[in-house]
């Protein structure tokens, strides 16, 4: 297929570029958010094209990929770089959710709520729990990991952590708990912005992979995140973890792949015992890269995704199939007819999606 999709989350796209799709990513001169175009710190194959908005305009796209409210808005971005193709309408179109919702939790409605015409793809279980979806389908497809390799050496008695923009974000990212971490362990940040902090910047992927796997113990103080794919990739790395149990990352993190608790003391009391013990620390590296590569392997996210496609796309041809039989001659149909009965989808595969009913 040709999918248009922009690079928002360059995690997440990394491993979703690793398809058998041809992949249609916007560019500008300014490499903007609107035009980010091909990575430039990630290694991707060259199924991810850069397209201009003109290219874009006359592009043959067999679905449109959505991951910000921007994109989705009448007349927004995606309109205006499809020609005035409209997504769920003329085009088949997904919504991707990378992010936990925020505020109150009886106001947490979804940009995309009640848009039967879209499928809201969540990366969490947790988070298709606390968005408000409304009568929009959904479907949970957790995320995928370029296996980067067992490369954990530990030689370096320190804690790593990856936070981008960690002053900026502050208490969400946890990063008022670093001094009381640093009481129990030497930190060392990675991320956008770090350096503002003493840490060490943003790297290229390769290389911070190499440094985070010298350091004997990965820590994840996030409070509010979908699910740090930082973390996700210390552990296929082979390190053992102390993260705070909240959001998704009870899910990910087994207890014997390091610790995880809401207690700062107790993980405070984990990064010390990780550092002074360097074989019990391997131990539990081992056995997060072992619960990483099971739930959260490339070859399993792919396999959702192609499933994804390919139902998202018939049902969007049966739909216009089946306006254009409905339609009286000379008459135009009302805009939403096509969506007003929707077909019980195909049965999903399991554990991975959920449509609506």
């Amino acid at each position: 297929m040709n999918i248009l999709l922009w690079h928002v989350h360059g995690s997440w796209t990394t491993a979703f570029v690793q398809g058998a799709h041809r992949v249609l990513i916007p560019v500008l001169p300014d490499r903007g958010p609107d035009g980010r175009g091909r990575a430039q710190t990630w290694e991707w194959p060259p199924n991810a094209v850069e397209v201009t908005p003109e290219e874009a305009a006359e592009a043959d796209v067999d679905v449109v990929i959505l991951q910000r409210p921007e994109e989705l808005t009448h007349g927004g971005l995606a309109e205006r770089w499809l020609g005035g193709r409209v997504p769920g309408k003329d085009l088949p179109a997904i919504y991707v959710e990378h992010n936990a919702p925020q505020g109150r939790i009886a106001d947490m409605r979804h940009p995309a709520a009640d848009r039967p015409d879209l499928t809201l793809v969540h990366v969490t279980h947790f988070n298709e729990l606390f968005w408000d979806a409304g009568a929009t389908p959904t479907c949970v497809i957790e995320h995928g990991i370029v296996d980067p390799g067992y490369r954990y050496t530990g030689e370096l008695p320190r804690a790593a952590v990856v936070i981008n923009e960690a002053r900026r974000r502050g208490r969400v990212t946890g990063t008022d708990l670093l001094l009381r971490f640093a009481s129990a362990a030497p930190l060392d940040l990675f991320g956008i912005d770090a350096e503002s902090l003493g840490g060490h910047g943003d790297i290229p992927q390769e290389l911070m992979h190499d440094e985070l796997a010298k350091r004997r113990v990965y820590l994840h103080p996030i409070r509010w995140t979908s699910l740090g794919l930082s973390l996700l990739e210390a552990m296929h790395l082979g390190m053992p973890v102390v993260a705070l149990a909240t959001t998704e990352a009870v899910e990910a993190v087994p207890p014997e792949a390091g610790a995880i608790s809401t207690r700062v003391d107790r993980l405070a009391d984990a990064l010390r015992r990780f550092v002074d013990e360097p074989e019990q620390a391997r131990a539990a590296g081992e056995a997060a890269r072992a619960a990483a590569l099971q739930r959260y392997g490339l070859h399993r996210f792919l396999a959702d995704w192609d499933a994804l496609l390919t139902q998202v796309v018939a049902e969007h041809r049966r739909h216009s199939q089946g306006a254009r039989l409905d339609r009286p001659h000379g008459r135009s149909p009302h805009p939403d007819a096509s969506l007003a009965r929707r077909p019980t989808p195909a049965a999903p595969p399991p554990t991975t999606h959920r449509r609506a009913a």
